[in-house]
């Protein structure tokens, strides 16, 4: 069984930075390494939607909202996948996921939660004014 656990969620001034962790469990390092990874996030009183992809290869896919501000990568020797979030603002208060997929995902499947088959607990970001 193939287990995503988040951690780094904060409280944090407009501005500043915090680095988010996925780590997997579960899954070998040769499985792991071709998933593609997706990290979602949920505004309160809002859905649900993608932030950012890296796939196998390290493509990475971003959200315009998050472009020259978020910054994906992985690990694939420690099975963890990682967020790096710059210029936090306000608007980006969420409860944040990661995900995993068992497929190469296609560019338009890349932020969409229907593709994705394993899924975090998620951790709470909250960036103050």
């Amino acid at each position: 069984q193939v287990r995503l656990v988040e951690s780094g969620g904060d409280s944090v001034q407009a501005g500043g930075s915090l680095r988010l962790s996925c780590a997997a469990s579960g899954v070998s390092g040769g499985t792991y390494s071709r998933f593609s990874l997706g990290w979602f996030r949920q505004p309160p009183g809002k859905e649900r939607d993608g932030v950012v992809s890296i796939d196998s290869d390290g493509q990475a896919s971003y959200a315009d909202s998050v472009k020259g501000r978020f910054t994906v990568s992985r690990d694939n020797a420690k099975n963890t996948g990682y967020l790096e979030m710059n210029s936090l603002e306000p608007e980006d208060t969420a409860m944040y996921y990661c995900a995993a997929s068992i497929v190469t995902l296609s560019w338009w499947a890349r932020l969409r939660e229907s593709y994705y088959n394993y899924w975090g607990q998620g951790t709470q970001v909250t960036v103050s004014s």
